[in-house]
């Protein structure tokens, strides 16, 4: 064997190897950007915790002051939580962490003071947040990829 053989036949032994490991960093690159960006939106959701009453958190009702006071908070909650519904539709999160987001939505969303805000909004808001009202017109058992 020639040296000019042995040269095409380790670089006919490189390509794929090269074409692999290429693959492989775009594979990890995406799933490293698909974390960094969940992660964004869970920062998110524990800036807006941190305005809201904790007895909001805690499951207790609210005073109409305190209820009046963290209504913003509320709605930016629900505008979040509308926003990672409209990102599963789009692909744009994974099903597993969706699924850890709805079971967090749909269990705030049972709590007293976030309903009495969400209906409050639903209310004053007729058009907005269709992707979250759809979500819970399904009971929450839907994965909102599946709309599309």
């Amino acid at each position: 064997m020639t040296w000019n053989e042995v040269i095409q036949l380790l670089a006919t032994v490189a390509t794929p190897i090269a074409v692999f490991l290429a693959w492989w960093q775009l594979k990890l690159t995406k799933q490293q950007s698909i974390v960094a960006f969940e992660d964004s939106i869970a920062r998110e959701y524990r800036e807006i915790a941190d305005r809201l009453p904790i007895g909001a958190l805690l499951g207790e009702e609210l005073s109409d002051t305190e209820h009046s006071g963290a209504l913003k908070s509320f709605h930016r909650y629900i505008d979040l939580s509308n926003e990672q519904a409209f990102l599963r539709i789009n692909r744009r999160i994974t099903a597993t962490t969706w699924q850890d987001w709805a079971a967090g939505i749909k269990s705030n969303l049972r709590r007293p003071a976030f309903k009495r805000a969400w209906e409050e909004i639903k209310r004053r808001a007729p058009d907005t947040f269709a992707e979250l009202r759809r979500l819970e017109e399904s009971g929450f058992g839907t994965d909102p990829a599946r709309w599309r």
